[in-house]
């Protein structure tokens, strides 16, 4: 805890190698190092940039329509007994999901930079459908990589893209989910960089990818402070954050707010994949030391370091690895991790949605299951608020098949 600097945001808290602590870094190539220097530069210069920002807060109200609401849930409170139950709301954001914060800032970092195209990965679909909407926003052409596994089960995201003037391109390799989804985008940004930029929709790849996607999605946990001083009157003395962890988008934007108040806790869920397998995405929970994508991290590997498949219900938190900022905070001891079962997942879907119509896409439904385990533990002057970060439209074949209901 001591490490933590307060009052300097947690994504500059790195060493001059853009480690934090034991994580992170530029693991790239010689091509990749003159071109990640000049986007550093540019990011730092524009993150601080009066005309930038005010454009950025144009589009945060009037395109994406930010804030997104912050709710009380009271039917659930009243089911599971304990914690009072608030939920920051942001499927209700331009897009479905809170990728569009990220993708609206690439894309005007791109035209900054005078790229006049950009490139993206997406997993469960939402981060390429952002990018696509961004892209067409701000005249881009948009080259988006997904695993062939991945849209097959999320077609209504593929049609969306192409609808939206994104190309969509197959990644046949491997598991063909996210993972491949990221080589391929690198590798394509790696021999293009000189007039392409790209959009890393987690916080994952190499520093500057990191801090970019945490920067741009930190407007999640600056509203929820401020949100949650307006409901309370102050931050609640027992509060839990508790969020889905994949590539750690949606997560570390939640926690950004509060990674310096000693007393939330801050809670994170993994994908655990099918009961009783033991090929979920929880590398946080099993995962050791390892190099992917650019950056130093908790990695799911074989002993021989070649990376692990990975198996979830959600194809946005089917990664193997994680962001370095979640191991670093891990190791710190300020974020503590469990995971969930595809099963409770379901279940936790069917109750969501019956006690509160709010229906979560499967990667929010990881957290929506573990506070079902966490809520009936605590007293009732507790808090656990978490963060529906997606609806379940581009779920709803998923649902329909597993959930079979009458």
């Amino acid at each position: 805890m001591s490490s933590i600097k307060k009052g300097i945001p947690f994504i500059d808290q790195h060493d001059e190698n853009g480690m934090w602590g034991k994580y992170g870094g530029n693991f790239i190539g010689e091509t990749l190092k003159k071109p990640v220097e000049d986007l550093t530069k540019a990011f730092e210069k524009l993150r601080n940039d009066k005309g930038f920002l005010d454009e950025l807060e144009y589009y945060r109200k009037n395109y994406i329509g930010r804030p997104t609401p912050f709710l009380e849930l009271p039917a659930l409170t009243k089911h599971w007994g304990g914690a009072k139950i608030v939920v920051k709301h942001e499927a209700q954001a331009y897009s479905g999901s809170h990728k569009i914060n990220n993708a609206i800032v690439h894309a005007m970092i791109a035209v900054a930079t005078n790229k006049k195209e950009i490139c993206g990965d997406t997993g469960a679909g939402y981060a390429g459908s952002a990018l696509a909407i961004a892209a067409s926003l701000f005249g881009l052409k948009a080259k988006i990589f997904m695993g062939t596994h991945d849209m097959e089960r999320q077609k209504i995201q593929v049609f969306r893209m192409r609808s939206l003037g994104a190309e969509v391109i197959p990644c046949h390799q491997g598991s063909k989910t996210l993972v491949e989804a990221v080589s391929s985008c690198i590798r394509y940004y790696t021999a293009n960089c000189d007039r392409v930029h790209m959009c890393v929709g987690s916080c994952v790849s190499s520093t500057i990818w990191v801090k970019i996607c945490a920067w741009a999605q930190s407007i999640i946990g600056k509203e929820m402070e401020e949100q949650m001083i307006d409901m309370f009157g102050k931050i609640p003395e027992k509060l839990s954050i508790v969020c889905a962890i994949g590539g750690g988008s949606s997560s570390y934007g939640t926690y950004s707010s509060f990674i310096d108040k000693d007393h939330v806790k801050l809670i994170g869920v993994e994908a655990g994949g099918p009961e009783g397998k033991k090929n979920g995405a929880d590398s946080l929970s099993r995962g050791t030391i390892g190099i992917l994508h650019g950056s130093k991290s908790l990695l799911l590997q074989d002993r021989n370091g070649m990376v692990s498949n990975t198996t979830s219900i959600s194809a946005g938190l089917d990664y193997p690895s994680n962001s370095p900022l979640h191991s670093h905070l891990k190791d710190l001891g300020r974020l503590s991790v469990m995971s969930v079962s595809d099963e409770e997942v379901l279940e936790s879907f069917k109750l969501v949605s019956r006690l509160t119509g709010l229906q979560p896409s499967l990667e929010p439904c990881h957290s929506f299951a573990a506070t079902a385990k966490l809520a009936p533990r605590l007293s009732k002057d507790s808090v656990i608020a978490t963060n529906c970060c997606g609806n379940a439209l581009k779920d709803m074949d998923i649902l329909a098949e597993r959930l079979k209901l009458d």
